[in-house]
């Protein structure tokens, strides 16, 4: 009798191992919208950008996924941030060091930059408008090519930076001046 509980217990014992150990093994699956990170450095000042990567996948972008005149985090997920090292000027304008959540507001024709200091949201979805560290226009052009996956880059030049953000055949960009 006791061999038989004994036994039985062994098995119990095993089996509970045998199921951790499938559960631990299993592997996170990719987002769809991948996290990516751009950075430029300027002398002293670093500027690092963390957003999520949405992709066209076939549709209809600005004006319809992201619709004219209302709030979009930038991106994909977990709302875009922005960290600025030292003082710099966007469109000539003055913004203090720190981290900040960018928001916009596109139109067909031009955008709306927010920077806002609300950090680590999900979305768009709790902005508060009473947060806003800054408002900028952003120029809009539209591209020949298409750009699948929506992307930001820095284009360097002597002691500014022109912030580009591109998807689908629509580019946005405005400047960064570095006061080093």
């Amino acid at each position: 009798m006791q061999i038989k509980i004994k036994f039985s217990l062994i098995i119990f014992f095993i089996s509970i191992i045998g199921i951790t150990e499938v559960y631990a093994q299993e592997a996170l699956k990719p987002r769809l919208s991948p996290s990516e990170i751009v950075t430029v450095k300027y002398e002293s000042t670093y500027i690092k950008i963390t957003y999520g990567r949405p992709h066209k996948q076939d549709r209809e972008i600005f004006g319809d996924l992201v619709p004219f005149g209302k709030i979009w985090r930038t991106g994909a997920n977990e709302a875009t941030e922005i960290t600025f090292t030292k003082d710099v000027l966007i469109n000539k304008k003055r913004m203090k060091a720190g981290t900040y959540t960018i928001f916009s507001i596109p139109e067909n024709d031009k955008w709306k930059i927010i920077f806002n200091s609300d950090l680590g949201q999900w979305g768009a979805y709790n902005y508060n408008p009473d947060k806003n560290v800054l408002v900028v226009d952003a120029e809009v052009s539209q591209m020949k090519e298409v750009y699948e996956p929506f992307t930001i880059e820095f284009q360097l030049q002597d002691d500014k930076t022109n912030l580009l953000m591109m998807w689908d055949k629509t580019k946005v960009s405005f400047t960064i001046s570095f006061l080093d």
